[in-house]
């Protein structure tokens, strides 16, 4: 199976230079490219691909209002945004946009590679730095997400628990025998309870509640 790429980057040379690693992967194929965010939006439309891969720093309108015009036409959309913008800075903004990954411009052929694969599989794609740093933030919540959680029903600490384990809404949905409209009202109906705003925030809580040791134990975790 090829995984169709859409790649949104103003520089021709770091877009051609991406464009001959994606290719050199058998299963990877870029489908279309745009230097700007209008021109990205406009060929969008009726475009069928798996992921896009946007730069932040866009003539006109930038990478993140971007990523909340591709979100708004399809919820679930797969962006990866690969910047040469301090990650410290953008990407928590990146994130709440709707992205699902942030890599450095600086980094190898070989990570760019396994951040498209990784967001390609539904997860998450964030460095080790990142990482830690936002679960230090989130644990220092444990406490009251613990007793928050107590809210949720059965089925709904269930789809939470799948999401925090990186499962796409899709996955989620085949997972449970359940329709994917049934799935996004739990998750609404999650975010309400835990007070919990926008999509960004939401993975990194059900991330945090999976690897809390607060968590009683499931048979997923054997």
């Amino acid at each position: 199976m090829s995984h169709r790429i859409f790649l949104v980057e103003d520089h021709p040379v770091m877009r051609e230079g991406y464009v001959s690693l994606l290719n050199a992967e058998p299963d990877l194929h870029v489908v279309a490219q745009a230097a700007s965010a209008e021109e990205g939006f406009d060929l969008s439309v009726g475009l069928e691909f798996d992921i896009a891969i946007v730069d932040l720093s866009l003539p006109g309108v930038n990478g993140v209002e971007f990523i909340k015009r591709l979100r708004s036409v399809d919820p679930n959309v797969k962006v990866l945004v690969v910047s040469a913008h301090d990650e410290g800075l953008y990407a928590e903004r990146a994130l709440r946009a709707g992205a699902r990954g942030y890599l450095m411009k600086h980094e190898s052929a070989r990570r760019f590679v396994t951040a498209v694969r990784t967001v390609l599989d539904g997860e998450f794609y964030l460095s080790d730095t990142l990482q830690s740093r936002f679960l230090v933030d989130r644990f220092r919540q444990s406490g009251e997400t613990t007793l928050s959680i107590d809210r949720l029903t059965d089925r709904e600490l269930e789809v939470f628990e799948h999401f925090g384990r990186g499962k796409s809404t899709r996955e989620v949905a085949e997972l449970l025998g359940l329709s994917l409209k049934t799935i996004e009202s739990h998750r609404a109906n999650i975010k309400q309870k835990l007070g919990i705003d926008g999509a960004a925030e939401f993975m990194q809580r059900a991330v945090v509640w999976v690897e809390s040791p607060m968590r009683p134990q499931s048979p997923d975790d054997e």
